[in-house]
């Protein structure tokens, strides 16, 4: 985990939830989805394929993982995972509850409006949950 900084996007739109063995887990501060980011804590990697085997086996496990909590927290769905970095090129996996009739429903959550910022006591509940599941 040595030199890991995270990306200052990531920073700006997210909350702490909570360290794992790898990745630092994110919620993402928009209250149409239930939505968490993992930033693997390894300097230097914009890929999946920057990691060591060992890791990406753990970023697999721990992407599972906040999947299924967030598909019991906000009762979802279909959870959506994706690594993209078009715009932020530090590593990170989204994982996003999806809800028919949701915000962006049926498409995808990029580029569908503004972010609107939780309610704090929301949020609040919401990292709870997240970090109680993981």
């Amino acid at each position: 985990m040595t030199n890991f900084t995270l990306h200052p996007r990531l920073a700006a739109d997210t909350i702490f939830v909570k360290d794992l063995a790898l990745c630092r887990v994110l919620a993402m501060n928009d209250a149409r989805y239930s939505w968490a980011v993992l930033v693997p804590r390894r300097a230097g990697a914009t890929e999946i394929f920057d990691l060591s085997a060992t890791d990406r086996a753990l970023l697999i496990g721990e992407a599972a993982r906040a999947a299924e909590g967030l598909k019991r927290i906000a009762r979802a769905d279909k959870i959506n995972v994706a690594a993209l970095g078009n715009l932020v090129p530090q590593l990170h996996v989204h994982v996003v509850a999806r809800r028919i009739g949701d915000a962006a429903w049926p498409g995808p959550v990029w580029g569908q409006g503004s972010a609107v910022p939780y309610r704090p006591d929301v949020l609040d509940g919401l990292i709870m949950a997240l970090a109680a599941a993981l």
